[in-house]
């Protein structure tokens, strides 16, 4: 009772915190603002995400989670400190159960270093854990993943995007990219650079594709004013851009989500394949709100693709309810 459990969603773009009993306590842009002499933190999450492409020379604005992995383990750590501290209200007198989601495939160096950030951060050494994010995303999402079922899931981060087959607690098959939103938005700003010759930051680009982007053409088209820097006249310059650009400018990265699903269901066993053909997969993290991109996925594979509810939340969701069935599951997550 008094010790807290929490799952940890600890992404590329977000960080979101499950805390037992209470839900999804936090969800902050996985973001640090430093000073370029002393590496002295300024802002966390909201408020460092706020500073982007704002600031002078002095502050250097970092995301330490680079393609879902740690990028930059001390800043990571301050960060998850901050975060584990908002999250369990600050000094408690036991350190909380802990476990952090961390993508399908990585080194065990890669895993060590996230569960030594973790320990450093706050959590009991014997108390921190580590579960893949497919499988974090399918408890998360509801499905039935303690049977011997067929269950496909599509966890579309930040940096990395998953495809996975989960059955009996663990992954039967699964494939990675590592591409995500990040690249979206990276893909979105060179094309806006080389049909308009206009430069435009990373915020822009994040806010163009929430506002613009679709998988496939809308049957409406919507438009916004964009602002930029010239690069021709160098200075600043408005734009209308239109939601059938933002689609075109999304088809490289969006062909190599689809590339990695193909590759899943290629290998996938045949009894899995029909349960999956039964209950469709899921779409789960922030790339699952991009307009229509479950009827996308649907039609480049055949198989009825839909968005979880609350699919931002559900690997941090999942890894706190993998905590709370820990017993059951450490088998299958044993070697994390």
């Amino acid at each position: 009772m008094l010790q807290k459990e929490i799952g940890i969603d600890l992404g590329t773009v977000n960080v979101l915190v499950y805390v037992r009993g209470a839900g999804i306590v936090l969800q902050e842009p996985s973001v640090v603002a430093l000073t370029v002499n002393e590496s002295r933190i300024v802002a966390v999450g909201e408020e460092a995400k706020s500073m982007l492409g704002r600031t002078p020379d002095a502050i250097e604005v970092v995301r330490p989670m680079r393609d879902g992995v740690i990028a930059d383990y001390q800043i990571t750590e301050a960060m998850l400190r901050y975060f584990i501290k908002k999250a369990t209200g600050g000094v408690r007198m036991f350190k909380p159960k802990v476990m952090i989601s961390v993508p399908f495939g990585v080194t065990s160096v890669e895993s060590r270093a996230v569960h030594e950030a973790a320990v450093a951060a706050g959590g009991a050494t014997r108390d921190v854990h580590l579960i893949p994010e497919p499988i974090a995303a399918a408890f998360g999402a509801g499905m039935p993943v303690n049977t011997p079922t067929g269950n496909m899931v599509l966890d579309l981060g930040g940096g990395t995007t998953e495809a996975a087959v989960v059955s009996m607690n663990g992954i039967v098959v699964a494939n990675s990219v590592r591409v995500g939103g990040v690249r979206m938005d990276e893909a979105i700003v060179a094309y806006i650079r080389k049909k308009y010759s206009l430069a435009i930051g990373e915020p822009t680009a994040e806010e163009i594709k929430f506002r613009l982007g679709a998988a496939i053409p809308l049957e409406e088209e919507i438009e916004m004013e964009i602002q930029g820097r010239d690069q021709v006249a160098g200075l600043p310059r408005t734009i209308r851009i239109r939601s059938t650009e933002i689609t075109e400018a999304l088809q490289e990265p969006l062909s190599a989500i689809v590339g990695v699903v193909k590759s899943v269901l290629e290998k996938t066993p045949p009894e899995l394949a029909s349960d999956i053909i039964d209950r469709g997969m899921a779409l789960v993290g922030g790339g699952a709100l991009l307009r229509r991109i479950d009827q996308l996925i649907t039609k480049e594979t055949g198989v009825a693709a839909y968005v979880a509810e609350a699919p931002m939340a559900c690997v941090a969701m999942g890894a706190g309810k993998a905590l709370e069935n820990y017993a059951i599951i450490r088998r299958s997550i044993g070697g994390l």
